[in-house]
């Protein structure tokens, strides 16, 4: 196997998802293994790789499948040597912006819930302190 090529497994544990959801995301089209070795095994590339923790990264962000795949065809027409005409690009720069933007009021919101959760963490620990039994430290 080519040193630039990794198997499933590798990129699993490197991505810290499961073979079971990078076979989901190769099926709806979000990641296509590289190459295919000769027994048929699935080969990653490094660029494989950072596909996949995009993915990752956007999903507990509450983004869909169908906007993974629309952020994910942005940048690549971007990082594509392809050369698109000022408007084009301007247009998938503002598909990213978009996105951003969607990321970051995400994030806001997902702050607040965690200060709620420690707040409640807190409160329960008090609750607890307060109704523990109390200790005799005079003997």
């Amino acid at each position: 196997m080519d040193a630039k090529h990794m198997q499933i497994g590798e990129v699993a544990a490197r991505t810290e998802l499961s073979l079971r959801t990078i076979r989901h995301y190769e099926e709806t089209g979000l990641v296509v293994p590289s190459a295919r070795s000769q027994g048929g095994f699935r080969l990653y590339t490094e660029s494989d790789v950072q596909r996949l923790m995009v993915i990752r990264r956007m999903k507990p962000l509450g983004f869909t499948l169908d906007q993974m795949r629309d952020l994910l065809d942005a940048t690549d027409r971007l990082d594509s040597a392809e050369s698109t005409d000022g408007a084009q690009r301007e247009a998938l720069l503002e598909r990213v912006r978009s996105y951003e933007q969607h990321a970051s009021r995400k994030i806001d919101e997902l702050r607040i819930q965690l200060t709620r959760a420690e707040d409640f963490a807190a409160t329960l620990r008090t609750r607890l302190d307060a109704a523990a039994p109390k200790q005799d430290t005079s003997a």
